[in-house]
């Protein structure tokens, strides 16, 4: 079916929809992985932006129930070159084009995607609108500048969870509602470490990862204050990835404030991000981001390089930060943007990369020993 992509700044792609009529709008942003486009699809970090994959054919393994990354789709329109039809996977129990529609997301081909993405390096990041059903340039031009901005946009409370869960064996274990959440609430306090897992967006191998590293996992609202956490007396902190801008979620950032210190915290991704402004430090959009499992990263300690997975789209501001007390530990090799910092004083560190990959590289996965290692030591 024949479907139209305008950009904010008036370019236009023609192109065609796999998965039936429909229209849609959001932030175009490419993503340079291989494979793994059903973990990019389910990853909330990306919700309200529409995903453009540079690698040219998408669909021949096609999805199955155990690479899911949340509980949906939260890609606002899925963009490739070619969709291949006719998946071959052992795995595979589901075509990408019945999984896309089964969600109401479109799926779109037969676009000129190295165009669209040299476009929006030369450009930046911006909101479009993608349409079966108006084809008029002009129209759609105009409906994409009234998209709203990702500036100013609060979305971690978009896809957070609304009830507290444990995460055991791949499976969300639902804390009843009503039940006392305190110290009292951990079955395996003796065995492992308590943590709690603050939702912006939280992906499921994080958890994994986590679970793995021997922690048993507690995940809360974004929206938990600090008292609550308190009341759970965990042994550890953890700050999600999650979608948008960092300035809006300053509730957030209120509640990591008062924790500084606390116990150990581990963030990554929009957890580094609201650690950051937590500590007095600034964060700014990036031109168009990083997205992708092939970022370039060193690590200043060691001076190792390590091959990242990345989806973010804000960064912190280095200059905002005080060096008296924090320590700028990782990198960007492609711009020298903050990667990754720690406390000078506290027991907290973070990253902008996603250590638990999926899809990408297993380089950063230390990063959860390394959260484990520094909960030894203050326990």
């Amino acid at each position: 079916m024949k479907a139209l992509l305008a950009l904010e700044d008036g370019r236009t792609f023609e192109c065609r929809s796999f998965t039936g009529s429909g229209e849609t709008f959001g932030e175009v942003v490419f993503n340079t992985s291989m494979s793994g486009y059903q973990e990019v699809l389910t990853d909330p970090s990306y919700r309200g932006q529409m995903v453009v994959m540079t690698y040219p054919l998408i669909g021949n393994y096609g999805v199955n129930p155990d690479d899911v990354e949340s509980d949906r789709i939260h890609v606002s329109a899925f963009i490739m070159k070619e969709y291949q039809e006719f998946p071959s996977n052992f795995r595979s129990t589901q075509t990408l084009q019945a999984y896309l529609r089964s969600q109401k997301i479109l799926g779109i081909d037969s676009l000129d995607t190295r165009a669209l993405t040299r476009h929006i390096r030369t450009a930046g990041a911006m909101r479009a609108v993608i349409s079966t059903q108006d084809l008029d340039t002009e129209s759609l031009v105009a409906r994409a500048n009234q998209t709203p901005k990702m500036e100013g946009r609060d979305l971690a409370s978009s896809v957070t969870t609304d009830q507290p869960y444990f995460w055991e064996n791949n499976q969300r274990l639902f804390v009843d509602k009503g039940s006392p959440l305190n110290s009292a609430i951990w079955e395996h306090r003796d065995s492992r470490f308590a943590v709690v897992a603050f939702d912006f967006g939280i992906k499921y191998n994080i958890l994994r990862g986590l679970e793995r590293a021997g922690c048993e996992v507690l995940v809360v609202p974004a929206a938990t204050s600090a008292a609550s956490v308190r009341a759970l007396a965990p042994d550890g902190i953890f700050l999600s990835n999650g979608p948008g801008d960092p300035e809006p979620v300053d509730y957030a950032a209120k509640t990591i404030k008062d924790l500084l210190g606390y116990k150990p915290m581990f963030g990554i991704c929009l957890g580094i991000q609201l650690l950051g402004r937590a500590l007095g430090g600034k964060t700014y959009k990036l031109k168009f981001g990083h997205h992708g499992s092939n970022q370039p990263v060193q690590n200043l300690t060691t001076r190792r390089v390590e091959v990242t997975s990345q989806n973010h789209g804000f960064a912190v501001d280095q200059e905002s930060l005080d060096p008296d007390r924090v320590e700028v530990t990782h990198i960007n090799l492609n711009d020298n943007t903050v990667e990754g910092f720690r406390h000078k004083e506290y027991p907290m560190f973070a990253v902008q990369y996603h250590p638990e990959a999926a899809p990408g590289p297993n380089d950063a996965n230390y990063l959860f020993c390394n959260f484990v290692e520094l909960m030894k030591e203050n326990k």
